[in-house]
């Protein structure tokens, strides 16, 4: 190590030396921290049979709730520590403990995970859903709460959802009458689906097909979510660029899809005038561009 040192200083620039020392520092700080965070992470219950690489994925059955919550009656009634794959997870079981993290540390809290498939279905984690607490999530649902799910709003659907409720009524008619059983599970899905889609579609034709090509979107997005990802358990090599192209094909599909779907109907709202009455929320969100983007423009030119 020495004679190392000694080359350095003799053929190394005083600049190299420089920044070398202080690379050397950031990682000394890093591995400092890392120990310290590691410690008080191996201060909490967690089980015992842990494995290399994958930690506690194998403890987690088909029914993860299931799961974990038998794991939790026997090695943490309050709080408990699993390592799923290279990502420490917190699992909170009591009241007492689940009021300190929705409640008094809720800011901590508030921001999802980075989701690589989240990142590439919403633009960048922009959807109010995913988006991390901060400005730019206050903003975004500040529009929702204003322009988009307001008491007048709400009740200007309620034509469209008895309508959905008819459906649903004469469906389960017809099924009684040939004596044949009835999914509720994918009826009631069905319903939700086609009253979001009426909501976001308006006055475009239910005849088009759309509602249920909706239904298929949405039941990929959250397939593609709620599925084994290989970001959510080792995100340091989900972040290489080959690793992420595979891991994440099915969703730039996905995404290629929501993008015709969605062009094409902003296209087709796009400079016809409807009331208020009328508007569905593409006319809302459209207006809402043409207000700020107007602003914006008023607060150039002052």
């Amino acid at each position: 190590m020495a004679l190392v040192l000694a080359h350095l200083q003799e053929h190394a620039s005083p600049l190299a030396l420089s920044l070398l020392l202080v690379l050397f520092v950031i990682a000394v700080r890093l591995a400092t921290l890392r120990s310290r965070a590691e410690k008080l992470l191996n201060k909490l219950p967690s089980p015992p049979s842990r494995l290399p690489i994958i930690g506690h994925l194998h403890l987690v059955g088909a029914l993860p709730h299931v799961s974990l919550r038998n794991l939790a009656r026997r090695h943490g009634p309050d709080v408990m520590l699993l390592r799923l794959g290279a990502v420490p997870t917190l699992v909170v079981s009591s009241p007492a403990a689940a009021k300190t993290v929705l409640r008094t540390h809720d800011h901590v809290f508030a921001s999802r995970p980075h989701s690589a498939v989240g990142d590439i279905l919403f633009y960048g984690n922009t959807n109010v859903a995913f988006a991390p607490y901060g400005d730019y999530w206050r903003r975004t649902r500040k529009i929702a709460a204003i322009h988009l799910l307001t008491t007048s709003k709400v009740h200007s659907f309620r034509p469209a959802r008895e309508h959905e409720v008819r459906l649903v009524l004469a469906r389960m008619r017809d099924a009684a009458a040939a004596s044949t059983a009835v999914d509720l599970s994918e009826v009631l899905s069905n319903y939700s689906n086609d009253v979001v889609c009426q909501a976001v579609l308006g006055r475009l034709p239910r005849e088009e097909g759309r509602n249920k090509l909706f239904r298929e979107l949405f039941k990929t997005n959250s397939k593609l979510l709620s599925g084994f990802n290989l970001d959510d358990y080792f995100p340091s090599l989900a972040r290489l660029d080959m690793v992420r192209r595979v891991v994440c094909a099915k969703a730039v599909k996905q995404k290629k899809r929501w993008d015709e779907l969605l062009d094409d109907l902003i296209d087709k709202h796009a400079g016809q005038a409807v009331t208020e009455e009328e508007a569905d929320f593409i006319d809302v969100l459209l207006s809402v561009q043409d207000e700020y983007n107007e602003r914006q423009h008023q607060g150039n030119i002052d």
